[in-house]
């Protein structure tokens, strides 16, 4: 069951990392994704990261966030910089425990078998 952290009330211009550990074996052969709910509106995908290092993000945060993993603390993180108003949203972490071959990572949330709780983000403009 991954669990977030690291989420808070930013000010536009800040930068905030996220984290997320995933407790028990095989976390370096899963597939790891950042999705986000802002208010009122439908879950979307930030980014992802395959267990082979590939990495996938949304147009939105290219440039700004960045996705990395550290497999022998079973922690995958989420960098963000320049944050915006925007971004604004609960960040969820979760695992794509089916991934095979390839490099890229799924952007779908039906991919993904196990999620956290999520995590706030706040930016204030």
């Amino acid at each position: 069951q991954p669990v977030e952290s690291g989420g808070r009330l930013v000010q536009a211009g800040d930068s905030l990392t996220l984290s997320c550990a995933v407790s028990g074996r095989g976390f370096s052969s899963y597939d790891m994704g950042w999705f986000r709910q802002p208010p009122g509106r439908e879950r979307e995908f930030v980014a992802a990261m395959h267990w082979n290092g590939g990495t996938k993000y949304i147009d939105s945060v290219k440039g700004r966030f960045t996705i990395s993993r550290d497999n022998a603390n079973n922690t995958v993180y989420l960098q963000m910089t320049s944050l915006k108003p925007e971004d604004t949203a609960v960040y969820f972490c979760a695992a794509d425990l089916s991934s095979t071959g390839g490099t890229v990572p799924s952007d779908r949330a039906k991919d993904y078998d196990y999620w956290g709780q999520g995590t706030q983000v706040t930016v204030s403009s």
